[in-house]
């Protein structure tokens, strides 16, 4: 064989090897464990783990570490206050933030065989959580979110207090008592007074919520205190389907079959504050909105129980706002009811 063939026939074996192409890089997940004081991250599938304290230096940390690594998710649990400016200073960092409830979490762990709770083991059990890929990463919210939020809560609190001292004035014959609690009672209706003007300004100073507001309070049985909740604590109105949302909500029945048997549906879990706000509006609409009337007849004709009628005239109601936010628009009575 000359040297020209050898070459030749080298040329050609080179050319037909395949390159192999490199395996793409494993995605990124993230589990952050939120307590008052720190902050325990932990890496997957690095496992590398960091702890910092709760506090601006240390949230600045972790998004200066997590930022080159750019994260498939990052998952918190729910923690009140302490994990809100977490989650704002990420979001706003750019990264992909799921808050998810903690029950939802342990039972996640447990499933796992992992009984033992530390803050490490709780932030591992994030980070794989995450893996799972069903969860929704959250939206950037409106400058304002927090204090809404907080004001809405506020008056929710204002409201228990007051039907406390109310009740209080019952069997009680001492005039200075008496008076006591009147005070704090006028207080208090004061501070309800108060909040109301507020949480109008904020929502009338946000164009999405204001344009949500009306659209709300133009349904029979909706009023400004229940439009004033659905907007703050319950943003995805409009955003999700109507058996996510229910369940979402918790109205929702839940079906309870194994084998032969046939349990009875219930409905629980989801977010009870909505739920009570959507319940006294349907005591409201179930006698003025005559969409819903129609429908508590039907149910009531046919024998069902008044605590399954509500909550069916919820599930109803509630999809008919979904639908409305959804299109942006107002109530249109139907002819036929």
């Amino acid at each position: 064989m000359t040297d020209d063939q050898s070459q030749t026939g080298t040329t050609a074996s080179a050319a037909a090897v395949t390159p192999v192409p490199a395996p793409a890089p494993a995605p990124v997940h993230v589990g952050i464990d939120v307590s008052k004081a720190r902050l325990d991250l932990c890496v997957l599938p690095s496992g590398q783990t960091l702890s910092v304290a709760n506090d601006d230096a240390g949230v600045k940390r972790v998004i200066e570490c997590l930022a080159p690594l750019a994260p498939m998710l990052i998952v918190i649990e729910a923690t009140g206050r302490y994990h809100r400016r977490l989650a704002a200073d990420l979001l706003d960092a750019g990264l992909r933030v799921a808050v998810v409830n903690p029950r939802q979490a342990r039972d996640f762990a447990r499933a796992l065989g992992k009984l033992a709770k530390t803050d490490t083991i709780d932030a591992r059990v994030l980070a794989e959580f995450a893996g799972v890929g069903h969860l929704r990463p959250c939206e950037k919210e409106p400058a304002n979110r927090v204090a809404l939020d907080e004001r809405v809560t506020r008056r929710r609190q204002v409201v228990h207090m007051l039907v406390m001292e109310k009740n209080r004035l019952e069997g009680v014959r001492d005039k200075r008592t008496l008076s006591s609690i009147r005070r704090v009672i006028r207080v208090l209706d004061q501070q309800r007074e108060d909040l109301d003007r507020e949480i109008a300004k904020l929502i009338e100073g946000d164009d999405d919520w204001r344009g949500r507001h009306a659209i709300l309070t133009s349904v029979p049985g909706i009023g400004d205190t229940t439009a004033n909740l659905l907007v703050t604590e319950l943003p995805e109105l409009g955003k999700l389907g109507r058996a996510q949302l229910a369940a979402l909500v918790g109205v929702a029945p839940i079906n309870r079959d194994s084998g032969a048997m046939r349990g009875m549906r219930t409905c629980f879990g989801g977010r009870p504050h909505v739920r009570a706000a959507l319940y006294m509006g349907v005591v409201c609409a179930m006698r003025f909105n005559p969409l819903i009337k129609v429908f508590a007849d039907r149910l009531r004709a046919a024998g069902k129980p008044f605590k399954l009628v509500a909550t069916a005239c919820m599930h109803k109601l509630l999809t008919i706002l979904n639908v409305m936010i959804r299109d942006r628009k107002t109530w249109n009575p139907p002819v036929a009811a």
